[in-house]
């Protein structure tokens, strides 16, 4: 997940760069609604590391709006439209993400993780952990080999 700029090119260094880009498992993105829902996606990113470490964090609708210039009315629809689910799952998906991450380490409590990330309780953070992975935390932590998803394949 990334973003470069590139000043007016060629058709075909364009088409070539492309090439280049998809033997490497990347795309050039032309639509504005999809390019709007990578860079939503990226923010949300850098949001959640931002967001462990603030004491009282902006809402992600204040955050988006804010950093976009767009209503967060209309960053949903379109996000909904190219995704097919709603930011605010997709911000889950990553938070659990982020757990899974902070679980491996083997250095903070399961409460230690649920206060940085902002969860009301240790008990919500288990429940949104196996609605979202299918497994509790102790089965996770007991797996052999715990499944990370890597951010760019979440949705």
């Amino acid at each position: 997940m990334g973003e470069a700029s590139i000043q007016t090119p060629e058709a075909s260094d364009l088409d070539a760069l492309n090439n280049a880009l998809e033997q490497e498992g990347f795309e050039l993105i032309y639509d504005r609604e999809k390019q709007l829902s990578e860079k939503i996606k990226t923010l949300l990113i850098d949001y959640l590391e931002h967001y462990q470490s603030q004491y009282e964090p902006v809402t992600t609708s204040a955050f988006l709006s804010e950093k976009l210039n767009i209503s967060y009315q209309q960053l949903s629809k379109i996000f909904s439209r190219q995704e097919n689910t709603t930011i605010e799952k997709f911000f889950i998906k990553l938070k659990i993400e982020k757990v899974k991450e902070l679980l491996s380490y083997h250095q903070l409590t399961l409460s230690e993780i649920a206060f940085r990330l902002k969860y009301s309780s240790v008990q919500h953070l288990s429940n949104q952990f196996k609605k979202v992975t299918g497994q509790s935390v102790s089965e996770y932590k007991q797996a052999d080999t715990p499944p990370r998803t890597s951010l760019d394949a979440l949705i």
